[in-house]
């Protein structure tokens, strides 16, 4: 895409300023004083409801307890055909009112996916186009990554160069996640974000994917970039005795020893899990069976945060 088209584009996309007006105040990326304790909201993504209607997904999140929702990417209709959430090529009108229906739950939206891989060579156009539904939609956080092969770093680093200013101006941050190839870990990622420069990028950890994509251990690897978090999607992972991805506490990650690092970064700060299920037995034929799993996420992950929270603040 040339230079005329991309700045068609962010005119197509509705004036990101404009919609940034319109969007309530973003405050997630702003950090409290140093050292202030993280913000959390535990949200549910409705990914793991993608085999039932969306307004099923949502009724279902907030019957689990929880008060914060990341849209997927397709659900099954009631007539048994799949569609996307929100396409890419959606009126931000379309994203405020998929926030209306979220709030008719008592769900706030914080996080959406951009559903385009970055090395796309259209990649600049479809996350303008995604930034401006975000902030139409309220939306702080816009969830983004690359293949999971190796190769085309620097279109990788061209896009993310491209939309990190049209997402400041439209108080909405880019979060590029672990997802193989250019993005395996999270030190992977702050090199990234380190060529980016610029703070309309940034990264949400995914430690189910760094432990199972190419086996690194997330523990170790947290530690390398914990700075450049302002969001996790939660899912656990295990090797053994199966190689799979499951839900929080289902696995071989030690959610205290991840979290433990981002307690004190001042930010708002989603956790929105992602994957739900239990490991060795078939998901839910029902959604009913899906509600029950995202309670139990929600419990855990609450745990979890709450024991931390009461330790007493480090020397």
């Amino acid at each position: 895409m040339d230079r005329r088209d991309f700045l068609g584009t962010v005119g197509a996309a509705g004036l990101l300023g404009a919609a940034a007006e319109r969007a309530p105040r973003q405050t997630a990326t702003v950090p409290g004083p140093a050292g202030a304790a993280t913000r959390f909201q535990l949200a549910c993504m409705t990914l793991p409801y993608a085999a039932f209607p969306l307004e099923r997904a949502l009724r279902g999140i907030a019957s689990a307890g929880y008060a914060h929702v990341a849209w997927g990417v397709t659900h099954v209709g009631a007539s048994g055909q799949t569609a996307p959430v929100l396409s890419v090529d959606a009126p931000p009108a379309d994203a405020k009112a998929l926030t209306a229906r979220s709030r008719d739950h008592g769900l706030t939206p914080v996080m959406m996916f951009s559903t385009v891989f970055l090395e796309e060579p259209d990649a600049a156009r479809a996350h303008t186009l995604r930034i401006a539904q975000a902030a139409a939609a309220g939306i702080p956080f816009l969830l983004t990554f690359g293949r999971t092969r190796p190769g085309e770093y620097e279109r990788v680093v061209a896009t993310l160069r491209t939309v990190g200013p049209l997402a400041r101006q439209a108080g909405v941050t880019v979060l590029i996640k672990q997802h193989g190839g250019n993005t395996a870990t999270g030190a992977d990622c702050s090199k990234i974000l380190r060529e980016v420069a610029d703070p309309g990028v940034q990264m949400c950890y995914d430690a189910g994917n760094v432990m199972d994509y190419e086996g690194h251990d997330p523990i170790a690897d947290i530690a390398t970039c914990w700075r450049d978090i302002r969001a996790f999607a939660i899912k656990d992972h295990r090797d053994v005795p199966k190689d799979e991805d499951c839900g929080p506490g289902f696995g071989e990650i030690d959610h205290y020893r991840l979290l433990r690092p981002v307690m004190r970064t001042g930010l708002t700060m989603p956790l929105a899990c992602e994957n739900i299920f239990e490991p060795l037995t078939a998901r839910p034929a029902t959604a009913d069976g899906v509600d029950a799993l995202a309670r139990r996420a929600r419990e855990y992950v609450d745990t979890v945060i709450r024991g931390l929270q009461a330790l007493p603040d480090p020397a």
